[in-house]
């Protein structure tokens, strides 16, 4: 019996029926589009008629090609070797792809990994926070009496904000945020004048950097070995450490220069990584991660999925401590005791 509640049912479409007009043909496809299924070859039947005899379609599923079984080519010791040897002989050997190897590129840190300070912090920071109030009153700007050491102590504190949160507190902003605190008119702040105050304050930092002992000669053995560099590194102001860079001469080697600024999030948060990783199309377990930082660096890395090496030369006093604090629980892949050791350590990584 017929389904009353199927608009589709195929009784209804029964031979003695009228053929349908062109409009109740595509109303009645319509509706199969509508459910989401196939004409059966009854309503194809129904709908359309007998198939032509001329239909290649017909012609294709009533068609049958006899297929004759081959022997099977069996190989002997000779031939299988040439095989193994290069499967495409028509290539030549000189077309044999090389295996590929197994790291790809290095993330390494800056501060204390790659270059260190000259002079101690403390010194740096008092001289450019001095200059900077001293240009910023030059400007005409009312501003209380020592508020170069209120620079400082803004500085420290958004740093000490973007490690707990892992997230960029951006020099300008800090200086914007201190004004205001001590209640400096929004007004009457003029943002080149913030900017060239934040640029005196670095100065005296950027310029006091130095490279470590053999980093030069690494960083020419990596490269001529092909190999993709980024230096990613928290701190809190881009322009200034792109400056830092051009001014040690080191940006030629380097794929990526990237700071903490630039992307508002911190190591070991992953996705700063992840950017160098993108730019090379390379897989985590294809990178190499080298840093002082067990808390920044080594687990930034480990988290990532990609091996680490972590340095052991001379770093700074709140590295040292949180490098004690996480002894037990991270552990790089590797270690070093200078940079001499990198390259043969990568290389021997890097081999199939």
């Amino acid at each position: 019996m017929p389904d009353p509640k199927d608009p589709l049912d195929i009784n209804a479409l029964s031979e003695r029926m009228e053929p349908l007009s062109p409009a109740e043909i595509e109303q009645f496809l319509a509706r199969v589009r509508a459910q989401g299924r196939s004409l059966t070859a009854a309503e194809q039947y129904a709908l359309f008629g007998p198939r032509s005899e001329s239909d290649p379609q017909l012609k294709e599923e009533t068609t049958k090609e006899e297929v004759t079984e081959r022997a099977a080519a069996y190989l002997d010791a000779t031939q299988l070797a040439k095989l193994q040897h290069n499967f495409f002989p028509e290539l030549g050997d000189s077309m044999s792809l090389p295996a590929p190897r197994l790291v790809q590129g290095l993330i390494i840190d800056f501060d204390d990994t790659l270059a260190y300070l000259t002079r101690p912090q403390d010194e740096l920071w008092a001289a450019g926070a001095q200059a900077a109030e001293a240009y910023m009153r030059s400007t005409g700007m009312e501003l209380p009496a020592d508020f170069w050491q209120q620079i400082i102590e803004a500085r420290r504190f958004a740093e000490e904000k973007s490690e707990e949160e892992r997230e960029e507190h951006i020099a300008d902003d800090a200086l914007s945020f201190l004004l205001q605190f001590v209640g400096y008119p929004v007004s009457k702040m003029d943002r080149a004048v913030l900017r060239q105050a934040v640029d005196i304050f670095y100065a005296p930092e950027m310029t006091a950097w130095a490279l470590q002992p053999g980093v030069l000669t690494a960083l020419q053995a990596l490269q001529a070995a092909n190999y993709k560099l980024a230096l990613i590194v928290n701190y809190n102001c881009d322009r200034v450490f792109q400056r830092t860079v051009d001014y040690l001469g080191i940006r030629p080697y380097f794929d990526l220069v990237l700071t903490s600024a630039a992307v508002e999030y911190r190591k070991p948060d992953v996705r700063i990584f992840t950017l160098a990783l993108e730019r090379w199309n390379a897989l985590p377990y294809e990178i190499v991660v080298v840093g002082d930082s067990l808390r920044h660096d080594i687990q930034g890395g480990l988290e990532l999925g990609a091996l680490t090496v972590q340095s052991l030369w001379a770093t700074s006093n709140q590295v040292t401590f949180d490098n004690q604090q996480l002894a037990q629980q991270v552990s790089a892949d590797a270690q070093i005791e200078d940079w001499h050791t990198l390259p043969a350590l990568i290389q021997d990584w890097a081999q199939p």
